[in-house]
């Protein structure tokens, strides 16, 4: 029988998330499959998990606990992310304090946001801190490390559904807490990395359990992103917005990417004809063996590093098939 190089490659035993994602994402199999179980458990046991949880405090956080986002990044938030990129268990003792720690430390009690900063006195994230893209960012990560069901979480989904804008300075924009701080998160114009990283996070709720409140908001980000083709600027289509969204990367942390947002319209099954540029964009990174390079890291500023820049990278592959076989699975976007 027939191998696939690119397949065997994803599917090496020395990468366990890695193999993980490709055996659900890419191969469909589901969570009794021996082998995703052993992968998950392999997650847990070897690699970049367990390196990033043995440099974790007794109190859950990372480094300096109240440089919890700004010690970007290896702080606490940049880690717990990490975390859940990564495919952690949530139930390991050890993720659910990197958890609390931040529940504890970044959330805002009184809005359910998250902060960049927490008060002296409280130990809490202070209102005036709260900003999109790390409640995106906390708020995914919560659901994916199995936190869905925790109130805090669903206090910062509820953010989400009411504060986080998507619309394209055709308005005036709203006045009053939070929408009077932080021209570069609150301006006239929706930051695209904040829409993006809301997104995520709603888009990471199972399908089941998705609220028709988050059903629609889900539509209006999509529809924000529709009509910038991802990347460009929806008033004049001709220029792109900001060209380092076009260059691949893992992970993110607060930027975005063509490959992230395609890959979150493939999560939620949802193709738009104004997304072909993108994926065009994506055909065109595939080298001629099937694998794909790593474009933009971070790699020399977080606690691990994730491949290598400018060579064939496993994350951005794997990526990229998923979103390339999931449109052309449903006839749409053309073949992979």
């Amino acid at each position: 029988m027939a191998t696939d190089p690119v397949l065997d490659w994803l599917l090496e035993p020395a990468d366990p998330p890695v193999r993980l994602r490709t055996l659900t994402d890419l191969l469909g199999c589901g969570e009794d499959d021996p082998d995703v179980r052993k992968a998950r458990q392999a997650v847990m046991a070897a690699g970049l998990v367990p390196k990033l949880l043995a440099e974790q405090n007794e109190d859950g956080s990372f480094g300096d606990p109240v440089r919890f986002y700004t010690d970007k990044y290896e702080g606490s938030a940049w880690t717990l992310l990490l975390l859940a990129e990564l495919a952690a268990d949530g139930g390991d003792p050890r993720v659910r304090r990197a958890c609390e720690f931040i529940l504890r430390r970044s959330r805002n009690p009184e809005t359910g946001g998250f902060s960049y900063t927490s008060g002296v006195r409280t130990g809490q994230g202070l209102e005036s801190g709260v900003i999109p893209c790390l409640t995106g960012n906390m708020a995914f990560s919560l659901v994916r490390l199995g936190m869905l069901g925790d109130d805090r979480a669903v206090q910062a989904i509820q953010w989400i559904l009411r504060w986080q804008r998507a619309d394209d300075g055709d308005t005036k924009p709203p006045k009053g807490p939070p929408y009077d701080r932080y021209e570069m998160c609150w301006g006239r114009h929706s930051c695209h990395m904040g829409v993006a990283k809301a997104l995520k996070a709603l888009a990471a709720i199972p399908e089941p359990r998705r609220s028709p409140e988050v059903r629609a908001k889900i539509d209006e980000f999509l529809d924000y992103f529709f009509r910038h083709h991802l990347y460009k600027r929806s008033h004049n289509l001709a220029e792109i917005a900001k060209p380092g969204w076009l260059k691949l990367g893992f992970p993110l942390m607060y930027q975005t990417d063509i490959l992230e947002l395609m890959e979150i319209c493939a999560t939620l099954g949802r193709w738009d004809p104004r997304l072909q540029d993108a994926l065009d964009i994506l055909k065109g990174k595939v080298l001629p063996d099937g694998r794909c390079r790593l474009e933009n890291s971070f790699n020399g500023k977080m606690r691990i590093r994730i491949d290598q820049k400018g060579q064939p990278s496993k994350w951005i592959t794997l990526k990229v098939q998923r979103v390339l076989r999931r449109f052309a699975e449903s006839g749409q976007g053309g073949s992979p």
